[in-house]
């Protein structure tokens, strides 16, 4: 475990924004991990902050004055269970898509649709991450958290973690730190049955169908490849958090008033995408809203610095030379701009230090 002082954050970011932070710890193991944060917890007036890949963070131009510790645990785990199910433990400190590449190369199914996602494993049940229709929630079988109040170490079920869309009770708080998770994947090579009607047509199945665990997992790389969703450092459209808006969730009375905005805005005949969410509300396209709300791809922010990615309206990029101030400046215009097309309020999917939006 080394701590060094006056460390550049924006260099740990996927966005490549963010100050210095005043210490900086890197752990490497599970126990250096726990000792980092109740040692600096442990100190009066000190604020920590745990970092994982920096995939998913908005961190102010000041920096962190405090004390930053870097998650960089590694390891896997596999335990037949019987009837074909295997329980996959992974260190918090590994990077997401080698998980995934790791329970694909294992014959294990389960984890191929969440391929390209930036950032490391212990992040993936605070936000309950998900893409191509498959969530965490659906293969996490618990996690081993860091109680940060007591200092101690528990195993907790994934069905106490309050996993619902894009959030679990983990998110918004630094109550307790991931130390590993475990999911319950199966064997035999297969896939999760499609359920994104994309990734379906790209593969050539219908929804509901399954394919060897593999062929999902290159399909959906080359589909986010083509939304600029998996870094390449030569790639600005890849300087990014990813999805920068949640896709909003309104209830059905809502949904008729922005309805009536849309076809004053757009015409009657306009087919509006709509996803079932359960209790009588229904979830909207963020990035649909967007573009019809005149945010196009490519759109620049303050001097061309920031831009949405020329390949997907919800990323929010760093062209180069800009400041976290200038992203927050293109998100505002953004949130605010839907909000006064069609009564919609947009919410920010990563988590903000030291700034707000």
């Amino acid at each position: 475990m080394t701590t060094t002082q006056s460390v550049p954050l924006a260099e740990r970011t996927t966005l490549r924004l963010g100050g210095p932070a005043a210490r900086f710890v890197h752990a490497t193991t599970a126990a250096e991990l726990v000792e980092a944060v109740r040692t600096a917890d442990a100190a009066a007036d000190e604020k920590v902050l745990v970092l994982g890949g920096g995939s998913n963070l908005v961190i102010s131009d000041g920096g962190f004055d405090g004390t930053v510790v870097q998650v960089g645990t590694k390891g896997f785990r596999l335990d037949p269970l019987g009837g074909g199910i295997v329980q996959f433990t992974v260190e918090a400190g590994e990077e997401w898509d080698a998980v995934v590449a790791e329970a694909v190369a294992q014959g294990l199914g389960g984890l191929e649709c969440l391929s390209g996602i930036p950032g490391l494993n212990g992040a993936t049940p605070v936000q309950n991450v998900g893409a191509y229709g498959v969530e965490i929630s659906q293969v996490l079988q618990s996690v081993d958290l860091l109680d940060r109040r007591s200092g101690k170490v528990h195993q907790v079920p994934a069905a106490k973690l309050g996993l619902d869309y894009r959030t679990s009770v983990l998110k918004g708080t630094d109550s307790a730190v991931v130390l590993r998770t475990r999911f319950s994947l199966t064997a035999g090579g297969m896939s999760a049955p499609i359920r994104y009607a994309e990734l379906a047509r790209v593969l050539g199945v219908q929804q509901g169908d399954r394919v060897p665990a593999d062929e999902a997992r290159k399909a959906v790389l080359e589909l986010r490849r083509g939304k600029g969703m998996v870094l390449d450092a030569t790639d600005h459209d890849t300087w990014s958090a990813g999805s920068f808006f949640t896709n909003p969730i309104i209830d059905d009375a809502t949904f008729t008033s922005v309805l009536i905005r849309i076809a004053e805005r757009l015409g009657h005949d306009v087919n509006v995408p709509t996803y079932p969410a359960g209790n009588g509300q229904k979830k909207l396209s963020a990035a649909w809203l967007i573009e019809r709300a005149g945010f196009h791809k490519g759109h620049q922010g303050p001097g061309g610095r920031v831009s949405l990615s020329s390949k997907h309206t919800l990323a929010l990029t760093n062209r180069g030379g800009a400041s976290t101030e200038d992203l927050l400046d293109l998100a505002r215009e953004v949130r605010d701009g839907v909000r006064a097309a069609f009564g919609v309020e947009l919410h920010p999917e990563p988590v903000f230090v030291g700034v707000q939006l």
